[in-house]
């Protein structure tokens, strides 16, 4: 490497570096010459204030240049090496002082600068342009662990930090730039296709995935209780990036200049000019969890002739489109799945206490949390992972009196589908279906009252129980999917958690009742349409029969799609007259004021059976409706009054028992081809920047459709 060039001057001891000595230092740090990790050059760029002003061509410039000299210079590495080095001391000192606080938000920030530009620009992906080799008989390596990498090195100091110290008025600047820098070591998945394939590399969550079990489990802690507790920033404070008059310094401005190019997008920046309090609370909280649900969802191909142990791999269940393939097991993941609530622990209770370190935090307050925050996208699929995953969370959740808490956000984001993602409304219906398993749920949104329902304008609701209320947004999502969507899964999903709740329905409003036939009208007009369309094709004679065969086959499909609806709501109407009905006048009442909907598929081979039950019903209430003497005409209330008086008779004499309908969610056998797409899309939907010619996780202008698949076990 030769001689060791000198260290840029920055004018004597103790005065304030001129704009020409740190631009002198800038120049160095993307120059040709290699400044040797023991250099003084490292301090005194870390401590700079760096107030220079740089126009957004003069950023693009030092990146390549950086670039392109970091293969001779590791200057990248050495950086990386400087910045653990400087936690370990803002770790390590009681009272760490302003000055060592900065120089390790510097750290984080130049390498985020540095590393996203050459990520986003990578020639290959194996990213040798990483240049993370390093001489290790360099001096002053002797404090860096022969064995490591410097991935590994990186990683472990960075999750240390995050794990290990709290968010402070002195630390959450710190905080804050190293969850943008963990974004950005980990973005180079999106780089990836959207299979994980064993030759695919990604050096820094590989890392990640490598830490001893207890950073795992205090990063995942961490992260949690930063969603809870949502740390603010000092309403005061001052950014040690920031020079004394609160104006940018070089590092603002290539954030605000070359966002799109080069940098971390602009929000990051936007806590420290925000005028309100809460322009500056939820930064930290919102990056913890988009850090945590990148981490959970990653997973790590196994190569074919790489050995592993059998304990720490899971395999792809689906053979028939493609070879199983082997992943190693997740960390963070597997922590997030054994977290337990401090205030109650089964396995403590059994007897069967986990092995290892184990996450602990109190499970009222992210319930509560999550119920706050579900508007965001990325709690809903944190509340997904946790109810999916983690078996004591999910009882937690359904022994809650308060279910509204979480399931009013989730009804009202359905009522809103229109403006909400395809995969928003598939996350929300599937935790809906995975609750709808339990029958003490089910049972229990039956029995919970809500005085008014504010968000819902087409009609006012008071006093309604939430179990009506869901019943009136799953058939309100079904009619939207039929007009919008025309989403075979989403008409499963809804009719999947309706099924699921029917033997247990409990006074059922009179609105959630009618729109529940209305509903088995609207899909028996669109069947007998589908049916007429295929009855005149097939009398028409069709020059191309290959095109009349495929026309034949696409009709047939979406007809017997429809029957297997009409089914499952005639099954569903069937268990809450069967199993249900003296609780349920008001479907009593419905179903015989619609009662000629259900005449033209008496005769159905596919239905007669359940309508034979619905039936039965309907000739025991007409026959007690025509046994009344009545002076004048039939009102509602009269109506209602007759039915009852004989509902408290009822015996279900002459109703046939079917075995009731039962749901469950099952993720389809490759689910990270949904979910690492899904949590990097999220990522961007909340400022992240990246070249978008460097995507390859998932096609930029069309959105994923794809979703966790529902199977059906009865």
């Amino acid at each position: 490497m030769g001689a060791a060039p000198s260290t840029p001057r920055l004018g004597e001891a103790g005065a304030p570096p001129s704009p020409g000595a740190a631009e002198q230092m800038f120049a160095a740090l993307v120059g040709e010459k290699a400044y040797p990790i023991s250099s003084e050059f490292w301090k005194q760029l870390l401590e700079l204030p760096l107030t220079l002003q740089w126009p957004r061509d003069r950023v693009l410039q030092a990146c390549h240049a950086f670039a392109q000299n970091n293969y001779q210079t590791k200057h990248l590495a050495k950086i990386l090496i400087h910045l653990v080095w400087c936690l370990e001391e803002c770790t390590s000192t009681t009272s760490a002082t302003s000055v060592v606080y900065r120089r390790a938000i510097n750290a984080a920030y130049i390498s985020s600068i540095f590393l996203k530009f050459i990520i986003e620009n990578a020639k290959a992906d194996n990213w040798q342009e990483l240049s993370l080799d390093i001489d290790k008989n360099e001096k002053k390596m002797e404090k860096f662990p022969a064995e490591n990498s410097v991935e590994y090195f990186l990683m472990r100091g960075v999750l240390n930090y995050i794990g290990s110290v709290d968010v402070s008025p002195e630390s959450c600047y710190l905080h804050h730039e190293l969850l943008n820098l963990m974004l950005v070591l980990m973005s180079t998945q999106l780089c990836s296709g959207p299979s994980p394939e064993p030759k695919d590399v990604h050096p820094f969550i590989d890392a990640a995935m490598l830490q001893d079990s207890s950073i795992v489990v205090s990063v995942v802690r961490k992260l949690l209780l930063n969603f809870v507790t949502r740390p603010k920033f000092p309403p005061n404070g001052s950014h040690p990036m920031f020079s004394d008059d609160g104006r940018p310094g070089v590092l603002q401005r290539v954030g605000s200049a070359a966002a799109n190019f080069v940098l971390l997008p602009y929000y990051t920046f936007n806590y420290l000019v925000s005028s309100t309090p809460e322009g500056a609370t939820s930064q930290l909280a919102d990056n913890s969890l988009l850090v945590l649900l990148v981490m959970i969802h990653y997973r790590k191909c196994i190569s074919t002739n790489e050995s592993f142990p059998s304990n720490n791999i899971y395999m792809g269940s689906d053979t028939n489109d493609k070879e199983a393939q082997v992943f190693h097991e997740n960390p963070y993941c597997k922590t997030l799945n054994n977290a337990k609530d401090n205030q109650y622990d089964r396995a403590d209770v059994e007897g069967n206490a986990q092995d290892g370190p184990v996450v602990r935090l109190s499970f009222a307050s992210l319930f509560d949390a999550l119920g706050r925050c579900l508007n965001d996208e990325s709690s809903v699929l944190l509340l997904y992972s946790l109810v999916h995953g983690n078996c004591d969370f999910q009882e937690y959740v359904l022994v809650r009196t308060d279910l509204d808490t979480l399931l009013m956000p989730i009804l009202e984001m359905l009522y809103n589908a229109s403006r909400k993602t395809s995969n928003q409304i598939y996350m929300l219906l599937i935790i809906l279906l995975i609750l709808s398993q339990d029958s003490t749920f089910n049972s229990s949104v039956h029995k919970l009252v809500l005085p008014a329902v504010p968000w819902y304008h087409e009609r006012l609701m008071h006093q309604t129980t939430l179990g009506s209320l869901m019943v009136i947004i799953l058939i309100r999502t079904i009619k939207y999917n039929l007009s919008k969507l025309r989403d075979v899964y989403l008409h499963t999903n809804c009719l999947a958690i309706l099924a699921n709740m029917a033997p247990h329905v409990h006074r059922l409003s009179a609105y959630a009742s009618q729109r529940l036939v209305s509903l088995f009208d609207m899909l028996s007009r669109k069947y007998a349409k589908l049916a007429e369309l295929k009855n005149d094709k097939s009398h028409k004679v069709i020059s191309d029969h290959m095109e009349a065969d495929n026309i034949a086959d696409d009709m047939s499909t979406e007809l017997h799609i429809y029957t297997d609806f009409l089914r499952i709501v005639l099954e569903i109407v069937n268990a809450i007259l069967t199993y249900a009905l003296p609780r349920n006048p008001e479907v009593v009442y419905a179903v015989l004021h619609r009662q000629e909907v259900f005449e033209p598929f008496k005769n159905h081979p596919r239905f007669n059976e359940l309508l034979e039950n619905i039936y039965t019903v309907l000739d025991f209430f007409n026959s007690r409706m025509d046994m009344q003497q009545l002076d004048g005409e039939w009102s509602v209330d009269k109506v209602l009054e007759v039915i009852n008086k004989n509902c408290r008779s009822w015996r279900g004499e002459g109703m046939k028992m079917f075995t009731q309908l039962r749901f469950t969610y099952e993720q389809e056998s490759h689910p990270e081809e949904f979910f690492i797409p899904y949590a990097w899309r999220l990522v961007l939907s909340q400022g992240f920047s990246f070249n978008p010619g460097a995507i390859n996780l998932f096609p930029l202008e069309i959105h994923l459709d794809d979703a966790p698949s529902t199977e059906q076990k009865v």
